[in-house]
């Protein structure tokens, strides 16, 4: 009787291999040359063909080795522009319809001078205000009060313009608090002038400015912000004798047409005008040499004018100008500007 007759697994007399009758002995099948590559040796290899290949042609490899490396350079700094343009661009990408103030064309400015310190409403006196020692004259606040309440009328007068109160927080015994809010804050105790209806909702601030060729700049910026465009016409409200400094040399420093350039001035206080003018007279020669207030005494002078460290946010805003936030030269700034 077969006992594994029924069984129906396949006996493999031995192991797997060729078995050699002659010697007795099992003969294992090798394993194929494929099988055995192993990632190091790999590398192993390619190291060991790479310097045959350097041996035989070693300026190939080294321009080969070099034009590999500017090309990772290149990858690299698009990838950083793309990704530094994209968070420039993130908060702009709006229809213009999106933007606030997107009906607006007009820039008005006022020049901030001074911090708004007290809480009583006496805006007309001096111990309302913070001043330096060259401002503490009598009348001097009304002077601020006038400059408010110019451009409040002037764009009473002009359905189509925004207002803007510039200046930072510029003094740092008068706290954290910024000449834009102090005038804003005059105007809103004011009442406006008798013009709170129509001029309230369009009177904003910039808050950074910490020269005067910065509150032109920087409101130029924040109109961008506000209303997705550039203006048409800008009008900037100061005191009269700084007239030749924003209509000339800030004009012309950020290449506004002059013929939508409008200054708006009020008289400085009889007991300052002199030394006023004479002041005026020294700043004006230092930006005629450094028209951008980028270096020597006008950059110290910034400099002492941001107590709190302040981070500036521009060119964020209006990233189509923003080489001429970054250019500093004697000549005009030679680049393109998107004014209409």
């Amino acid at each position: 009787m077969n006992i594994y007759a029924n069984n129906t697994k396949a006996f493999k007399s031995y192991p797997r291999g060729d078995f050699d009758l002659e010697s007795g002995t099992l003969r294992r099948s090798r394993k194929s040359k494929n099988s055995s590559l192993h990632p190091f040796k790999m590398i192993k290899c390619f190291a060991n063909r790479l310097n045959y290949f350097y041996k035989l042609h070693p300026f190939l490899l080294f321009f080969i080795s070099l034009s590999f490396g500017v090309t990772i350079l290149i990858v690299l700094f698009l990838y950083e522009s793309r990704h530094r343009t994209m968070n420039d661009f993130g908060k702009l990408d709006l229809g213009l319809n999106d933007y606030p103030f997107a009906n607006l064309s007009n820039l008005v400015m006022v020049a901030g001078h001074s911090v708004y310190t007290s809480s009583c409403g006496k805006v007309d006196r001096e111990d309302s205000w913070f001043l330096e020692s060259y401002q503490k004259h009598p009348g001097q606040a009304a002077t601020f009060v006038a400059h408010i309440q110019e451009g409040v009328e002037i764009v009473s007068k002009d359905d189509g313009a925004l207002l803007l109160f510039s200046g930072g927080e510029t003094r740092k015994n008068a706290g954290p608090r910024s000449e834009a809010q102090s005038y804003w804050a005059v105007a809103e105790s004011k009442g406006w002038f008798s013009n709170e209806e129509s001029v309230r909702w369009r009177a904003l601030t910039e808050e950074h400015a910490r020269d005067s060729f910065e509150n032109l700049l920087f409101s130029v910026c924040r109109f961008r912000e506000l209303t997705g465009k550039y203006p048409q016409n800008i009008t900037v409200v100061s005191y009269d004798f700084k007239g030749e400094r924003f209509a000339n040399l800030h004009r012309s420093a950020i290449s506004f047409p002059e013929s939508r350039f409008f200054y708006a001035g009020t008289p400085a206080s009889s007991t300052s005008k002199e030394a006023a003018l004479k002041g005026e007279s020294l700043v004006r020669s230092q930006f005629q040499e450094d028209p951008y207030g980028c270096k020597g005494s006008l950059w110290r002078k910034k400099l002492g004018r941001d107590p709190f460290h302040r981070s500036i946010p521009y060119p964020n805003g209006c990233p189509e100008i923003k080489d001429l936030f970054r250019y500093c030269g004697e000549a005009p700034y030679p680049g393109y500007l998107p004014w209409p």
